[in-house]
């Protein structure tokens, strides 16, 4: 005879097991410093998205997009190991993207030299009009020179001959592309797919999306307008809102307008032109059916009297300030003001 309760026990926790494995992906800022400065222990610009679902934390693919300084630090108050990152992207080699780099090879190289390799993701070498050429790929190659000239590297091999003689760069696999004005597809892992589109702000610079199926995220670095200064209808990149169209998540570098040059911060009017502005994002999220813009690389930050050397017109900005810019522009999806280490999760309430 049918144990009908049995039965009806095993659809229960068949149905529990179908729930628990919805796929999901969880979005975490690792830094949010705007540009080269210090201000209250923020670390540098950095994003990393995981994706999976209930069973595993949302985490079977982990992605970091830049490098910040202090992204190792991050990771570690995430509980993300580095030797578990499947692949890093940068969007173009400035320091205050990158120089983390050189911790998280390092300390994979330390535990994990047995691999697999992490797959480094970014433009091919792209010269500048002033004739210097921006490289990604000499950049990660060379990553650990300074410890092998040091003598660093000989000595740690001399402790553990498991190691990679070559150092830390023996543990990276560069994928480059060439970035254009359509999204491309640059990187991809069962149902984790990564495109790219090329935007202004150095030669090389890149904007990428991630596409789930728990939803998507697109990480503009920092990206602003082909036309370098006004006039313009815009401060924002064409192409980041091109890619970000339908996007659940927009991550993007901002610049306040209270840093612009009729304001008399003396911020160069030349980097200030050459980033999105707070205003300018909304409207872009607004035309792009955004659902969730994420403010991040803050210029400048949020309780600072100063962004570098140049004062804040009117005194340190707060959340409500970067907001205000935003909803100016009539954007009415969720605005967060970026702070390191926010989550948000999709999809929401998972």
């Amino acid at each position: 005879m049918l144990n009908l309760c049995a039965i009806a026990g095993i659809g229960l926790a068949l149905s529990v097991s179908a729930a628990a494995a919805e796929p999901c992906m969880k979005v975490t800022l690792t830094g949010t410093q705007g540009g080269p400065p210090l201000f209250n222990g923020q670390a540098g610009a950095g994003t990393l998205v995981q994706y999976g679902d209930e069973t595993n934390g949302c985490s079977a693919v982990k992605l970091q997009f830049d490098t910040g300084r202090g992204t190792n630090m991050r990771l570690s108050q995430m509980k993300v190991p580095v030797g578990k990152i499947d692949a890093i992207f940068f969007t173009h080699m400035h320091s205050d993207h990158t120089e983390g780099l050189h911790d998280i090879l390092q300390l994979r190289w330390h535990f994990n030299s047995g691999g697999p390799k992490v797959d480094v993701v970014c433009s091919d070498d792209a010269k500048s009009p002033l004739g210097h050429t921006l490289s990604c790929s000499r950049y990660v190659t060379h990553i650990g020179d300074s410890l092998i000239e040091s003598g660093e590297i000989a000595q740690r091999l001399a402790e553990n001959k498991k190691r990679l003689a070559g150092g830390p760069a023996d543990l990276v696999n560069v994928m480059t592309f060439a970035p254009g004005g359509e999204p491309v597809e640059v990187w991809q892992k069962g149902d984790v797919k990564v495109s790219a589109i090329g935007s202004r702000h150095i030669p090389g610079h890149a904007s990428y999306r991630v596409d789930t199926p728990a939803g998507s995220v697109v990480v503009g670095g920092d990206a602003g307008n082909d036309k370098p200064a006004p006039p313009r209808s815009s401060s924002t990149s064409e192409q980041v809102e091109k890619l970000a169209a339908g996007a659940d998540v927009l991550v993007h570098s901002t610049i306040h307008p209270v840093m612009g040059p009729d304001k008399d911060s003396g911020f160069p009017p030349p980097i200030y032109f050459r980033q999105s502005n707070a205003a300018d994002l909304g409207a872009l999220s607004k035309r792009a059916g955004v659902k969730n813009l994420v403010l991040t690389h803050l210029i400048p930050p949020m309780g600072a009297a100063k962004q570098g050397p140049y004062p804040i017109p009117g005194g340190a900005l707060d959340e409500a300030a970067y907001k205000d810019a935003v909803s100016a522009s009539g954007f009415e999806g969720n605005t967060v003001v970026g702070t390191d280490l926010v989550t948000i999760t999709l999809p929401e309430g998972s």
